[in-house]
């Protein structure tokens, strides 16, 4: 799955580092950019859109103003705050509107990260005509939050460089041996580590018979 997103912020070298960050991740393309929420308002009003990375404090139109007009329009798009605001009352109203993730500025890229991460689970479990309780736990008990910890003998620096690795890797995933060498672990350890994330739902693998020897397991982001 490609998902499309957008950019609403009027600030240049921060919408530039959003696009940048937006960009290194192969799950996402950035089709638009804005720099006042009107003009967001009327081109999502004409074209689709799966996410939204949304400033507070713009002219013309705020990204409050911008998401109660979606939500008011039923323009199914997600958001993730990207915003200097701070304070109790708009993190409250942003929340209340349905915001994914909220940032506020200065941010890292590891944050965002995970931001994108949540709004992918976000729709993961809500793909289909029903919701199994595991993708809702997954989507309301992330990793790296609450109390959740890698099984013994798992690390999370290590699931960490492997999912890095999972992410960037080609629509139709990789073996093995190739995350081995990409990632400097052995063989062993990464399918010890890819086999957690497969039962976690966190990738998925496929075989791929057209090797024209043995049958090669594939494995990629389940996010795709």
């Amino acid at each position: 799955m490609l998902y499309r997103a957008m950019i609403v912020e009027d600030d240049p070298m921060v919408s530039l580092l959003n696009r940048t960050f937006i960009e290194k991740d192969t799950r996402f393309r950035v089709v638009q950019t804005f720099q006042d929420g009107q003009s967001a308002l009327n081109w999502l009003a004409q074209n689709p859109a799966d996410l939204v990375v949304l400033d507070v404090y713009m002219p013309l139109f705020t990204g409050l103003e911008l998401l109660q007009a979606l939500r008011r329009r039923d323009i199914p798009v997600d958001a993730i705050m990207v915003t200097a605001a701070n304070d109790t009352a708009t993190v409250d109203q942003l929340l209340k509107l349905g915001a994914v993730d909220y940032l506020v500025k200065p941010f890292t890229y590891e944050r965002f990260q995970q931001a994108l991460d949540t709004f992918c689970r976000h729709r993961e479990a809500l793909a289909g005509g029903a919701v199994e309780q595991s993708a809702l736990d997954r989507l309301f008990t992330p990793e790296g939050s609450g109390d959740w910890q890698p099984p013994k003998g798992l690390q999370e620096s290590t699931l960490e460089k492997i999912r890095a690795c999972l992410r960037a890797c080609p629509a139709q995933g990789l073996p093995s041996e190739a995350i081995s060498r990409q990632t400097g672990l052995s063989v062993v350890t990464v399918r010890r580590y890819v086999n957690y994330l497969v039962e976690r739902g966190e990738a998925s693998s496929t075989v791929n018979y057209d090797t024209g020897g043995r049958p090669c397991r594939l494995y990629r982001f389940s996010a795709r």
